[in-house]
């Protein structure tokens, strides 16, 4: 599992003080970096091999400015082409937000998926964590 700590921005606050809900999915893009670097070691955006297929945030609790968020990433599924990123964002001992993620390796010349290396399905086995 990868951790990550954010301290959140006033600005990330809405009407009702909470952290926006539209900010989740940035934090959450931002966490997954180690993740991006199994595929794309320099992160360069010319020899990226991913794509998002499905994002989907579940809000289970209130996350408020002035106090760290804990987002913690790690991998609920690997398919052939595809795996699924499950994402907890954690405030004072809570689990606030829930995020999954569904990346395929791509191929952007041909646009079209490709089957994950051997070596890809392990960096991400590593990090595989059983759900319930």
């Amino acid at each position: 599992m990868f951790t990550e700590k954010v301290m959140p921005r006033f600005s990330e606050t809405d009407a009702l003080g909470h952290i926006n809900n539209t900010v989740l999915p940035v934090w959450f893009e931002a966490a997954r970096v180690p993740i991006f670097k199994f595929f794309t070691p320099d992160l360069n955006p010319h020899n990226w091999k991913l794509i998002i297929a499905k994002v989907e945030v579940s809000f289970v609790g209130e996350l408020f400015y002035a106090h760290e968020v804990t987002i913690n990433t790690s991998i609920e599924q690997i398919g052939n082409s595809s795996f699924v990123i499950r994402q907890e964002a954690w405030q004072q001992g809570k689990c606030c937000a829930i995020g999954k993620t569904v990346m395929v390796r791509y191929d952007f010349a041909s646009k079209t998926k490709q089957m994950l290396s051997t070596d890809e399905k392990a960096a991400l086995t590593q990090h595989l964590v059983a759900v319930s």
